[in-house]
């Protein structure tokens, strides 16, 4: 079972695994036949960086919504609200890892 601190812990170490392993693909970087391991070693982890940027940008429009939304007029309309919002913000987090790749290319 997934808790809330699964997916930090997932990042962290996902973070802690690229970075450990830099220096092998930033060696190759010179050889003309094996140079392609190096750039795209430097893809994914700016595509890391970008990804951490977007579910940065998600969770603050999230938390823009939630704020804005009135529990005055209608308690069951608030939650479905709520819940949509929810759902959006889980939709976007999942497909910021293939956005980041797929606008600096990395594979």
């Amino acid at each position: 079972m997934e808790t809330c601190w699964s997916n930090p812990v997932r990042r962290r170490g996902l973070t802690l695994l690229v970075t450990s392993v830099a220096p092998i693909p930033m060696a190759t970087m010179m050889n003309r036949e094996s140079g392609h391991m190096g750039q795209n070693y430097l893809k994914s982890l700016g595509a890391l960086g970008l990804q951490a940027f977007l579910i940065i940008i998600c969770v603050a429009i999230y938390a823009v919504l939630v704020r804005n939304i009135t529990v005055t007029a209608d308690i069951s309309a608030a939650i479905w609200t709520c819940m949509g919002y929810t759902v959006l913000l889980c939709f976007s987090l999942f497909k910021t890892g293939s956005l980041a790749k797929g606008i600096l290319g990395a594979h």
